[in-house]
């Protein structure tokens, strides 16, 4: 049988409780670009409202959805939740508990990324690692200022894990 080729990953959706301020932050620190204006979704009876209400159950009260897109082509969705409420983890690493973790973005100069990360209203989690010694391959694990957990890796994922930077 014929190997399949990879698919592509077409877009992250990332929640955060206020849409403008998140936009701005990843437009200003990573470059992604707005392609749709933030529009509010209501579980109205409305093509998009059903889709929502279907997707997220019973207690989805509503949302603002923008969409931005990364410098290769992916998707990044920014989702404002309105009802219920959006809670912020008191720890935003659980990895004890299933689901996604992080997303990671590329810059060769991680140490740069981080202090403007920092500066701008992030976090810094984690030291600027090397992933193999001597490989010249760093990362460093933060957040964005709403919570969710950003690694920053400068060099491509393919190239890292590659080059014995992935154990």
């Amino acid at each position: 049988m014929a190997q399949q080729m990879a698919h592509n990953l077409n877009h992250v959706g990332v929640s955060v409780p206020d849409i403008e301020a998140a936009i701005a932050w990843y437009s200003r620190l990573f470059g992604f670009v707005l392609i749709g204006e933030p529009a509010e979704v209501r579980p109205d009876g409305s093509h998009f409202g059903n889709i929502s209400s279907d997707i997220c159950g019973d207690r989805y009260g509503g949302m603002r959805i923008a969409h931005m897109v990364t410098g290769d082509g992916s998707g990044f969705e920014l989702f404002e939740f309105l009802e219920p409420k959006p809670e912020r983890r008191a720890d935003t690493i659980e990895y004890w508990k299933n689901g996604f973790f992080h997303i990671a973005i590329t810059d060769p100069d991680v140490e740069g990324k981080v202090a403007e990360i920092v500066t701008e209203g992030g976090k810094q989690r984690s030291k600027i690692w090397e992933l193999a010694p001597g490989g010249g391959i760093r990362v460093c694990y933060c957040e964005d200022p709403f919570g969710n957990v950003v690694e920053i890796m400068s060099h491509r994922y393919e190239q890292a894990i590659l080059s014995g930077g992935g154990e």
